[in-house]
């Protein structure tokens, strides 16, 4: 694997454990209802609508969307963990007088395998749905991504 691929997941791996972490002591606001299967499965749908809908996509193009979809979520479910519980594992990292850097090493380490793995397919998905789209809706991409977080997918 490249050095700065290995550098960014790494990155990526270490800012999620502690943000998430951060997370864990704060409000949770709308989240609050959790992310059961259902919900991830309701979202799913209706971010892939959303997105066909903007893109206007044939029926192709909306299957591959969808299996990029799924890739992203098994991706999660890898990074979590089976039955994981990020607010305790962040509580035991700051259980005692100090800092168990031993722990946090071994949640950094697991996470890491577990983008790992999971990144492969899921850039392959990227791939296969980006390769898929025609010259105006790679533009339409590419102009929501100029936006930097200034709504997504019209969500404001």
């Amino acid at each position: 694997m490249k050095t700065w691929i290995k550098r960014s997941l790494i990155g990526l791996t270490a800012a999620t454990v502690v943000l998430g972490g951060l997370t864990a002591c704060g409000s949770r606001g709308d989240h609050a209802r959790g992310w059961s299967e259902e919900r991830v499965t309701e979202m799913r749908g209706k971010a892939i609508e959303r997105i066909s809908s903007k893109l206007e996509l044939n029926a192709e193009q909306k299957q591959k969307l969808g299996v990029l979809a799924d890739e992203m979520i098994a991706s999660r479910k890898a990074f979590r963990g089976e039955g994981a519980d990020p607010r305790a594992d962040f509580k035991t990292l700051v259980a005692g007088e100090k800092f168990d850097r031993a722990k946090a090493q071994s949640l950094l380490d697991q996470k890491t395998a577990a983008v790992q793995g999971s990144a492969p397919k899921v850039l392959a998905a990227l791939a296969d749905f980006y390769d898929s789209l025609n010259p105006e809706q790679q533009r339409q991409v590419r102009e929501k991504l100029d936006k930097r977080g200034h709504g997504r997918w019209g969500r404001g």
